[in-house]
């Protein structure tokens, strides 16, 4: 009885990874909602931080309408500014044509477009059908192959959807279908307001494996209800070793009515530390940017990167950075051509 005990708890570690890469999202999609500006010298500083830590992917900006996403206007400003590293990549999001147009001269290594994976969320705030929203993707995608570019699909609403509820693993491989025939390289499927639970990710999981490969796969979850640490464990027991993190717990939906931020960057590196995994990031890292704090506008007060492994210390910023968020249920720019552009992942 204990063999067989010992072989069934060996069976379930067998697919644990040995290393795990980790995008760190915060200047992006952590910064894109902060109401008050955050001067370019402060992203670029940010990025800089993150690389000195040992962050070797990192998303950088978004390329949209200065219009809808205030925050992101000095993109091309921050990509300028940025003392790149040769082995971190540097990823935008582009939501059009427009958009991959003007971020190609500042040589992204990597573009990411989105798709939602409920129906409800696509109509109520871009003012159309799913497949309509992946479609306009499909010249975004050969344009950044022609330029050398790898392209990142984020499946948003995988797991739940502030509109209609649930989302099924029928409607979340409904659109890796969809991605992948626009040709994405690569598939995220993303708990955008943190409704996800592990039994119900990995069945969203295996969808998004049944149309690509393990090491194009990866997640990103929200920590609306505690859940995000179990979800990248449950990723992990399947072999998935690419999850997208935001250090101290930056960001959040601005749709969904108490949706917070993305999974710490540092909660994420702590847990994997402790189960032996690498990711080649040091919480105890004294970089020359670490101890004086970064000063941040609105709700941010000062995000150290890092800070000592200690990750009760991301949640505490992150209850800083996500109190008193609007929750507005509605896309300002629902039904414009750019609306795509603010929909978070």
């Amino acid at each position: 009885m204990e063999a067989t005990g010992a072989a069934a708890l060996s069976e379930t570690f067998v697919m644990i990874p040995s290393s795990v890469k980790i995008v760190d999202v915060g200047p992006r999609d952590g910064l894109q909602n902060e109401k008050q500006p955050v001067d370019t010298a402060h992203k670029v500083e940010l990025v800089h931080r993150l690389q000195a830590a040992g962050l070797r992917e990192i998303e950088v900006t978004s390329f949209v309408s200065p219009k809808w996403v205030p925050q992101m206007a000095d993109n091309a400003a921050v990509m300028a500014a940025i003392s790149r590293q040769p082995d971190v990549r540097y990823s935008v999001l582009t939501p059009n044509l427009k958009g991959l147009e003007a971020a190609l001269p500042t040589h992204p290594d990597e573009v990411v477009v989105f798709g939602a994976a409920s129906e409800a969320f696509s109509q109520r705030n871009i003012n159309c059908s799913i497949a309509e929203s992946v479609e306009r993707f499909a010249p975004v995608v050969a344009m950044a192959h022609e330029n050398g570019l790898k392209v990142r699909a984020a499946v948003s609403c995988a797991l739940g959807c502030p509109y209609q509820g649930e989302v099924s693993a029928d409607e979340v491989e409904h659109v890796v279908k969809l991605m992948k025939a626009i040709g994405v390289d690569h598939c995220g499927i993303a708990d955008t307001i943190g409704t996800g639970t592990p039994k119900r990710v990995q069945a969203a999981m295996e969808r998004a494996l049944k149309h690509f490969p393990l090491a194009e796969v990866s997640g990103h979850f929200h920590d609306t209800y505690g859940q995000a640490l179990a979800n990248i464990y449950a990723c992990l027991e399947m072999g998935i070793h690419h999850f997208d993190t935001s250090v101290a717990g930056l960001g959040g939906c601005p749709y969904a009515k108490g949706a917070t931020g993305n999974v710490a960057t540092e909660d994420v590196v702590f847990m994997l530390n402790g189960l032996g995994i690498e990711t080649g990031i040091d919480l105890d890292a004294d970089t020359p940017h670490s101890a004086a704090g970064l000063e941040l506008p609105d709700q941010v007060a000062k995000i150290g990167v890092f800070h000592g492994g200690r990750p009760s210390m991301s949640r505490r910023r992150r209850d800083r950075i996500t109190a008193g968020a609007a929750g507005n249920d509605r896309s300002p720019a629902a039904g414009s051509p750019d609306s795509q552009a603010h929909q978070p992942h």
